[in-house]
């Protein structure tokens, strides 16, 4: 019994905080600054999938559908990261960036007409980085510190606030890479 409790807990100390998420294609990005609280990146513009809530299935399961196949060619297209959520119009958009292989030529379109192919806006991006659940209230706290620190620092603000997450739902909090984010103007 207790060869199988220090296995255990061997594997859940160093195993399973390592998410699959590490081997996932993220967006990539050149980070202007840097201060104790936040980063300046620059994102080139960069197709993903997206839908707004609607109906009685969920956004990130349209996505997954269409990523697993759900689409013109059938084809199964890996996940990237992050997973991002943003309002637009009164409602909640969840988008999944499409891996780097494809263009507005090659890639599928979707099966349902709730999901549609967009391009996201390049430009700079002010970025808190922070750990724990994804829950709405830790976007909350982040996205107001956030909006602070860059009107203390005269940065203009010309976006919605926009919710990224990096890591599955099994990573344990603490080891979770979540962010919030704003389109910034910079002089």
């Amino acid at each position: 019994m207790i060869k199988f409790r220090l296995y255990f807990l061997l594997i859940f100390f160093f195993l399973i905080p390592y998410s699959p998420a590490m081997s996932y294609e993220e967006t990539n990005y050149e980070v202007i600054s840097k201060n104790k609280i936040y980063e300046i990146r620059k994102y080139t513009d960069r197709l993903a999938v997206e839908t707004m809530t609607s109906g009685i299935d969920s956004n990130f399961r349209k996505l997954f559908n269409y990523i697993s196949g759900r689409n013109d060619n059938q084809e199964k297209i890996k996940m990237t990261t992050p997973v991002t959520q943003v309002e637009k119009n009164g409602n909640m958009s969840m988008q999944f960036y499409l891996p780097s292989k494809f263009n507005l030529e090659n890639v599928p379109n979707p099966s349902r007409e709730d999901v549609n192919i967009v391009n996201i806006q390049g430009g700079y991006y002010a970025v808190i980085i922070y750990s724990g659940r994804a829950s709405d209230g830790n976007f909350l706290k982040h996205k107001n510190i956030l909006e602070k620190e860059l009107q203390k620092n005269n940065i203009s603000i010309i976006s919605p606030p926009i919710r990224a997450t990096y890591d599955s739902p099994f990573t344990l909090p603490m080891n979770r890479r979540n962010e919030a984010m704003f389109i910034v103007e910079l002089n």
